[in-house]
């Protein structure tokens, strides 16, 4: 069989992690602080990718001006979804830029090396219409189910690591309690699903990628041409939610990936979460031409990308992720939170479970106590939530501000002096004390 055309799916917004994406799609959000789809690339090339198709749609030029035509040296092919009209329907887009079996992705979840590996190694083996990674999890509710042949029990063993299993069923955000496998958004494809895609009636408008592996199982797919899944057991972790690139930054510190430090199979090192102090220390986490004073503590696990700036006697991590050009000033403490690129921490502030967006700036003493705290997506709301406060694209706050757990602040907001904000506050806003 020939080498899989890879084809990532990166043209959505991500509506539920608002405000972080009214100026950018979801998967150039940070995972610790290189954007999702940057560790989806990493991932797939580290599998064996020669050349990766990228189906760009909402605020797509966030994503061609960051990576440009090429990503460690294998060629990037942008296709244009103009109107999101579901995965199937991107996909759709990428037929006349690909050949032969197709290796999907998601490009907004995270998964590993050993899953891509597993699927495209047992659709290499097979004659099977398609291949889907699947992985064992209690609760699917909120993601896609695999119901496989035989399966009744998510615990029980249906096949030994790396063997294939019939697909019964496709079921998105299932309710039920039939044994679903979790949809790792790895498949390998053959070319007929641009037929299936074709064929299968939208639903809500849309095109849904899963409809037509569904069709292609409702036709009959035979032993001999079957849509089968291979279960794999490594890293897959998705931000749907603002508070969860605060889980995403942990599981990847844990398992060095953020610092360069992961093996192969992307395992929890040894030493994650030791929580060990280095005053002054260039760990492995701190990049090059960071500036660390000499009596700032550095806790473990930490990543701080170049150019960051830290003053004396701050304390950053553990579970701290800094992206590109970050300042932390005297005496501020930063804990358990994602700081993305260009943010400024004044002295003396505190941010405890604190996502930022680009630019923000913290004022002196001001101070994020952490979670748990309530808060508002859309017409739901979410109790006891790890979330100190999420402050998006260039929020500035004058300074002794108090943010209430489970604040949401939007973009470009003017938080004054002395203020205490609590939840959700719109952009362009500006917030009195």
């Amino acid at each position: 069989m020939s080498a899989f055309s890879a084809v990532v799916l990166a043209a959505g917004e991500g509506s539920r992690l608002r405000p972080l994406t009214r100026n950018r799609p979801k998967p150039m959000l940070p995972a610790a602080t290189k954007p999702i789809l940057a560790r989806v690339f990493d991932r797939l090339i580290d599998a064996g990718s020669t050349d990766i198709t990228v189906v760009v749609g909402y605020q797509r030029e966030r994503v061609q001006s960051y990576f440009g035509p090429s990503y460690r040296n294998v060629p990037l092919t942008y296709v244009r979804q103009r109107t999101q009209l579901g995965t199937g329907h991107a996909l759709l887009c990428a037929r006349d830029a690909v050949s032969g079996p197709i290796l999907v992705i998601n490009g907004d979840q995270l998964v590993d090396q050993r899953s891509i590996e597993a699927v495209q190694s047992a659709h290499r083996r097979t004659d099977a219409v398609a291949t889907l990674g699947v992985l064992r999890r209690h609760d699917v509710s909120e993601y896609g189910g695999v119901l496989l042949e035989q399966a009744s029990d998510p615990r029980a063993d249906t096949a030994d690591a790396e063997s294939t299993v019939p697909v019964a069923e496709l079921v998105e955000q299932p309710r039920d309690e039939r044994g679903y496998r979790l949809n790792a958004g790895v498949y390998a494809l053959e070319p007929a699903i641009f037929d299936a895609i074709s064929a299968t009636e939208p639903q809500a408008g849309e095109h849904s990628l899963i409809d037509a592996i569904s069709r292609i199982i409702d036709a009959g797919a035979t032993a001999d041409r079957p849509v089968q899944a291979v279960e794999s057991e490594g890293l897959w972790v998705d931000a749907t939610y603002p508070w969860d690139l605060l889980r995403v930054g942990s599981k990847l510190l844990d398992r060095g990936v953020a610092t360069g430090r992961a093996s192969v199979d992307d395992t929890p090192s040894a030493d994650g979460g030791s929580g060990v102090s280095r005053a002054a220390s260039r760990g492995d986490g701190v990049g090059p031409e960071a500036s660390i004073h000499e009596t700032a503590v550095i806790r473990e696990p930490v990543v701080i990308e170049p150019c960051c700036e830290i003053g004396p006697g701050a304390v950053v991590g553990p579970y701290a992720c800094l992206g590109e050009n970050v300042t932390v000033e005297a005496d501020a403490v930063v804990t358990h939170s994602v700081l993305d690129t260009d943010t400024r921490v004044r002295t003396n502030a505190t941010l405890v479970e604190c996502v930022t967006g680009q630019g923000a700036e913290i004022g002196v003493g001001t101070t994020v106590t952490g979670g748990p705290g309530d808060v508002r997506v859309g017409d739901r709301v979410f109790e006891a939530v790890s979330l100190g406060a999420l402050i998006a694209d260039r929020t500035q706050d004058e300074g002794d501000v108090t943010y209430a757990p489970g604040t949401i602040v939007g973009p470009d907001v003017h938080v004054q002096a002395g203020a205490t904000v609590r939840g959700t506050v719109e952009a362009e806003t500006e917030v009195r004390s």
